[in-house]
């Protein structure tokens, strides 16, 4: 199977909420919309420094992570950022990856998006259509 690529916006949530407290104006909201790889091996959102600059993504605590190529690196965790994905949308805390490349949508944010990767056609989709599933 080849690699997966969807388009996601990113908003920052802490944006959101000061907008909805009438600190910030609605123009005044940090989000950008992106393709990223969908990475079913990645457990969350993988962003890189740019991206979290961008965003004005407070960085909460460093953790150690282990990547891909089995190396650990110092990783940056943020306050959390809303994903966007057609009519789906989710918060989580982003992975900032030192020198990482592309946004990498992960585990957690397929699985509260109730999403999956169709590996016929290689596209993201609904795990039950258009229906969004809620799990309690």
């Amino acid at each position: 199977m080849g690699m997966v690529h969807t388009e996601i916006t990113l908003i920052n949530a802490g944006d959101i909420t000061a907008c909805e407290r009438g600190i910030l104006k609605e123009p005044e909201i940090r989000k950008t919309t992106v393709q990223a790889v969908v990475d079913t091996g990645a457990m969350t959102l993988v962003i890189n420094e740019e991206l979290r600059s961008q965003l004005g993504l407070e960085v909460r605590k460093v953790r150690e992570a282990t990547l891909a190529n089995n190396t650990k690196e110092l990783c940056k965790i943020t306050e959390p950022v809303e994903i966007h994905w057609k009519n789906r949308e989710t918060a989580l805390r982003a992975l900032v990856v030192p020198g990482g490349g592309e946004v990498l949508l992960g585990a957690l944010a397929l699985e509260d998006l109730d999403l999956i990767v169709d590996p016929t056609r290689q596209v993201l989709t609904g795990a039950h259509g258009d229906e969004i599933l809620v799990m309690i």
